[in-house]
């Protein structure tokens, strides 16, 4: 038999450089990027994002960004249905496929099932909305009386959604998650080969507080207030994005000017351990490479 198709995936947390190794790497294997990061699909959303810039996007092919408007929601379904379509397109024209960013949900897509089979009604879904957080979770507890198992009781969407499939399944959230589990990866008739980048706390720290100082300075605060007309307030994910929340804090009177960067960094950091946290326990075994150190031409040698 042939040999599967190889994905390439270049993971690490916010800050720690995947950008220029990522697209040295591409450039010398003649790859092309799939962005997995869940902020980079929202046009506008550049400098608060990070997203490579005219230049570095120029020098490599790159998918999966500025897919929507920043009033429109992304999912992981319509996310995942393109994500196959494209890289089934580049895997055909026989170049390397290279995913990267940082974003566990979307990156998970290429390891393991994301979607189950369940459908909601526009109808169900639109009486859960309608139901207050603590009658919500009364109605769910009532549907699984051996308990919520790992389920963020704290978290009002988890808890909807988690609603609207045992209502619309008629099952148990065990049960749902058994069936789950026995779904295959959507990608598994390829061989996905992932490497993390990591940098010492102390760096990363530095890293951040540079980012966020060079984002303020390059018009965080304007991008915010035109995306804030562009409807961007629809936009949940987008709108509590860290960058954006903060700016938008400060533009209602409830955050001082002088505070943002130092309120950014302070969050960054905070998503960053939950990021190392989700890696070391949600990914597969994989190499966990020094960003400092290492070479793009050394990035991947043992793949080639």
């Amino acid at each position: 038999m042939p040999a599967a198709p190889a994905i390439y995936v270049l993971t690490g947390c916010t800050a720690v450089g995947k950008t220029e190794l990522a697209l040295q790497w591409a450039e010398s294997s003649e790859a092309e990027i799939v962005s997995c990061d869940s902020l980079l699909f929202y046009r506008g959303m550049d400098i608060g994002t990070a997203k490579p810039t005219r230049d570095e996007l120029a020098r490599v092919p790159h998918h999966l960004i500025d897919l929507c408007e920043p009033s429109q929601s992304m999912d992981i379904a319509r996310y995942l249905t393109l994500a196959k379509g494209v890289v089934a397109d580049i895997t055909a024209r026989g170049k390397p496929v290279l995913v990267t960013g940082g974003s566990g949900f979307y990156l998970k897509a290429f390891i393991g099932p994301v979607v189950d089979a369940v459908q909601v009604s526009a109808e169900l879904r639109a009486r859960v909305a309608g139901l207050a957080m603590s009658e919500a979770l009364a109605e769910l507890r009532q549907l699984n009386p051996d308990g919520l198992g790992a389920l963020d009781v704290a978290n009002p969407r988890r808890v909807t959604r988690a609603l609207e499939r045992c209502l619309a399944s008629g099952r148990t959230m065990a049960a749902l998650l058994e069936e789950f589990l026995k779904q295959p990866s959507p990608f598994a008739d390829y061989e996905v080969r992932l490497v993390e980048l990591a940098r010492e706390p102390t760096e990363l720290a530095t890293r951040i507080m540079t980012r966020v100082r060079a984002m303020l300075e390059q018009g965080l605060v304007k991008e915010v207030e035109h995306l804030l007309t562009a409807g961007l307030i629809n936009n949940p994910s987008g709108a509590n994005a860290i960058g954006y929340r903060e700016v938008r804090a400060m533009l209602a009177g409830d955050l001082p000017a002088e505070a943002v960067a130092e309120e950014i960094t302070k969050n960054t950091r905070v998503l960053v351990k939950k990021q190392r946290t989700w890696f070391r326990n949600q990914l597969p075994a994989h190499p966990v490479l020094p960003a400092a150190e290492v070479q793009a031409h050394e990035l991947f040698a043992s793949w080639r």
